[in-house]
């Protein structure tokens, strides 16, 4: 009975790893992860509201979004420190996909977005349960540094419209925003202008002045209070206007299987692209403090904390560097921080909100020009193109295909080029012809090291990678040109397979095929360094008998050592 309760136990603090921390809290921390949560609040306020006008969505939405996850990611959440809530990438996905569906402003676009957040928690919910979260790896650094570089670009020019005070039609497409701004330039409201430049320039002083202040609630306070006093309302500057009193209440999402279909491939993006940014924060300050997250189960608490933002009037969240960094660096121990982060947007959200009417549509631009100013950068594809070009190529990639098409095009079509890549890479692995460092039982590649020396007649070759469908044809073909490349005949062929994991049956067939070839030929096959599961299956098929027990070796100089002298022996005789 005593086994069955703790098997119970650890089974729900998998399952929920709020049983695990909440119960032992100790309540000397409590001040700390108040202070945290109410310091990050201040900080989500503003950006929540800047966030939600980039997604095309009423500023109220990004508290909405923000609100109730944040009570949601602390029971299924595995990290101290992890702050969920609207990010300026989400938010251009977000525009990008439902405003292909329906016009920016509309109550079918909020009620889409409410829909598409949804979709996104289910999707993360099932690659949690299902333990999928290794697709992201499909998503490569260099892909997404390009499509986030991009974005930055798309982004800021999205938002030139609200520091200008002209109405220019929205596009994901970077050259068309830049003409139609262009058009527009010579309407622009020189207050409006002049409000927003001050607004990012208090910001980056803030910035780099005083980093540990709020900064965005200090410039929308300040902004605020001047459209106020001055009545620059009146005189063109927009503003956020009335926005709604009370808690958002839980409503059930639209559900028409033909909108879902629609918007299934921005919500699989989506839900791909915040589990990735939510995993990399949530590893980065875990590494730092000692402690471990769980890949899977980030999923599931990301996943939760969508699927109620959808519930409750929200759009797609995901974690946030900037505001993980405050709540770090404000003294959080525990998710209790985000319950205090979510209880003064609550607060705000009774009380508060008729404070934001005179809130200048200028700041909250300026707000999201400089926090996605930060995400660029500007070393990464310098670094790719000294160390690896081909990955410096699928940045530009990227980066282009996201200017030109679209955000959602750009990560799209970019995670089919990478995939293309990978399977290119396992369809064509590196080969290589060793031979050994005089002296030594070292051996290298003679393209590398020309100094290396090669036995006469016998061609030692190496693959570096396991053998499937896809490679087993370049294996063949290789070891055919390897031959065909020796000045001299050879009489043996020796695989190295240190590199070879594993092997599957079209491969294996290839082998049966490959032996009976190089016999025909007068050349003997033979196996290095074979791994034990690879060793197994070649058992079970039996090409360890076709081919014979003493063709395989355990070690390269084995396999020279004794070819060399049957060489002799049969030269000699």
């Amino acid at each position: 009975m005593k086994k069955s309760s703790t098997f119970l136990k650890n089974n729900l603090d998998t399952i929920f790893p709020i049983l695990g921390w909440l119960p032992g809290y100790d309540f000397s921390a409590l001040r700390k992860d108040a202070l945290a949560g109410v310091t990050v609040g201040t900080m989500l306020i503003p950006q929540g509201m800047a966030y939600a006008l980039l997604a095309g969505l009423p500023p109220i939405a990004g508290l909405y979004a923000a609100m109730v996850p944040l009570m949601v990611y602390p029971i299924f959440g595995t990290s101290r420190q992890l702050s969920v809530g609207p990010v300026a990438m989400d938010s251009l996905l977000v525009a990008a996909g439902v405003g292909m569906l329906s016009q920016q402003g509309s109550d079918q676009y909020w009620v889409l977005a409410i829909l598409l957040a949804f979709m996104v928690g289910v999707i993360q919910l099932l690659m949690g349960i299902f333990r999928l979260g290794f697709l992201v790896n499909f998503l490569s650094q260099p892909l997404i540094n390009g499509f986030t570089s991009a974005a930055v670009i798309i982004i800021s020019l999205s938002q030139i419209k609200h520091l200008l005070g002209v109405e220019i039609a929205g596009s994901q497409q970077a050259f068309l925003v830049v003409s139609r701004i262009f058009s527009e330039v010579a309407n622009t409201n020189w207050t409006t202008l002049l409000l927003g430049i001050t607004c990012i320039l208090l910001l980056l002083v803030l910035g780099k002045w005083k980093p540990k202040w709020p900064a965005t609630l200090i410039v929308v306070t300040i902004s605020t209070l001047i459209v106020y006093w001055f009545k620059l309302n009146s005189n063109g500057v927009e503003i956020v206007g009335d926005v709604p009193v009370g808690l958002p209440t839980p409503t059930w999402p639209l559900l028409e299987w033909s909108i879902i279909q629609e918007m299934l491939p921005i919500a699989i993006t989506i839900a791909i692209i915040s589990y990735m940014e939510g995993i990399a924060i949530a590893k980065r300050f875990a590494t730092g403090d000692g402690y471990t997250v769980n890949a899977n189960q980030e999923l599931v608490a990301i996943g939760a904390a969508n699927t109620t933002a959808g519930f409750f009037g929200g759009y797609p969240i995901a974690g946030s560097f900037s505001r993980t960094a405050v709540n770090k660096h404000s003294g959080a121990s525990t998710p209790l921080a985000s319950v205090f982060n979510a209880l003064t947007i609550a607060l705000t959200l009774l009380f508060l909100t008729p404070a934001f009417y005179y809130m200048p549509n200028a700041a909250l631009a300026a707000i999201v020009i400089v926090a996605v100013s930060k995400l660029v950068d500007l070393k990464e594809p310098m670094r790719l193109f000294k160390i690896r070009k081909r990955d410096f190529l699928i940045l530009v990639f990227s980066f282009l295909l996201t200017l030109i098409l679209g955000a959602r095009q750009g990560i799209l079509l970019g995670a089919v080029a990478s995939i293309v890549l990978i399977i290119r890479r396992i369809s064509y692995p590196n080969v290589a012809i060793l031979g050994r460092i005089p002296g030594s039982n070292v051996f290298r590649n003679i393209a590398v090291e020309p100094k290396t020396i090669q036995v006469e007649g016998i061609l030692l070759f190496r693959i570096d990678a396991s053998l499937y469908y896809a490679n087993a044809g370049y294996l063949k073909d290789k070891v055919q040109e390897s031959i065909a490349s020796q000045s001299t005949p050879v009489e043996a062929f020796v695989i190295d397979a240190s590199s070879i994991n594993e092997i599957d049956a079209t491969a294996i067939s290839t082998l049966f095929e490959l032996a009976d070839e190089l016999d025909s030929q007068g050349i003997g096959l033979y196996f290095t360094s074979v791994k034990t599961p690879v060793k197994i299956t070649l058992e079970r098929t039996g090409f360890d008998k076709h081919l014979g027990q003493d063709h395989f070796f355990f070690r390269n100089e084995d396999a020279l050592d004794a070819l060399s002298k049957e060489k002799s022996s049969s030269e000699l005789w």
